[in-house]
């Protein structure tokens, strides 16, 4: 069972930055597609995107492309996400999830491990 912790949320100024991280437990981590997904308050979870088990590839919700980066280091067992220009919309929590599937899937369904997920607030 893949066990994942959240780190790095927290309050930023609008036109901000912030990275997030996801520390795997899982020795077996490179085997996992990767995703972020966020929830704000009252709103159903989005998928942010994704990135596959090498990191070669990647995938983001349109409303994302351009401003957010995913990446990952499989030898530190870590998946990263690089957002820029955030802006007050974008708060909520962030949440990593793993898929044992080889596909970045939108759709939570899909993804079988989840951590407690990182606060973000973007104050305007």
């Amino acid at each position: 069972q893949v066990q994942l912790v959240e780190s790095g949320g927290g309050l930023v100024q609008a036109g901000g930055s912030l990275r997030l991280s996801c520390a795997a437990s899982e020795h077996t981590f490179s085997r996992y597609v990767m995703g972020w997904f966020r929830q704000a308050q009252g709103k159903e979870r989005e998928f942010v995107g994704g990135i596959s088990q090498s990191g070669g590839a990647t995938y983001y919700a349109d409303s994302m492309k351009g401003r957010f980066t995913i990446s990952r280091d499989n030898a530190k067992n870590a998946v990263y996400l690089q957002m820029n220009s955030l802006e007050p919309e974008d708060t909520a929590l962030y949440l990593c999830a793993a898929s044992a599937l080889r596909i970045i899937y939108m759709d939570q369904g899909n993804y079988a491990y989840w951590g407690q997920g990182t606060q973000v607030t973007v104050s305007s």
